[in-house]
């Protein structure tokens, strides 16, 4: 509950429990600050983190979109193996008759 920082002091002998008004709100004060503050390094931090995690899904869909056009590609190109090797083999043949 205390900032990491500072540790309560021990009663010294004949010392009571009962704080006064002002160093309990100093306290509290201070512990409000403390808390402020690790509130802003952790909305920093979560910032941070929400924009690598936009960063991340454009190069997701970068890559998704890419490899889906070269999943096409060579889609396109496999079915025009059998067309070209038609073609090789009736080149083949006409030369065969040629000869």
């Amino acid at each position: 509950m205390y900032p990491q920082s500072r540790h309560p002091v021990p009663l010294q002998p004949g010392q009571s429990f009962k704080f006064t008004v002002l160093e309990t709100l100093d306290r509290i004060k201070e512990e409000f600050q403390f808390l402020q503050a690790q509130y802003h390094s952790l909305k920093l931090e979560c910032e941070k983190l929400a924009s690598e995690k936009t960063e991340m899904q454009r190069h997701y869909i970068m890559y998704y979109e890419m490899s889906y056009g070269l999943n096409i590609e060579m889609h396109k190109q496999y079915l025009r193996v059998p067309e070209t090797c038609k073609r090789r083999d009736g080149d083949k043949e006409r030369e065969r008759e040629e000869k």
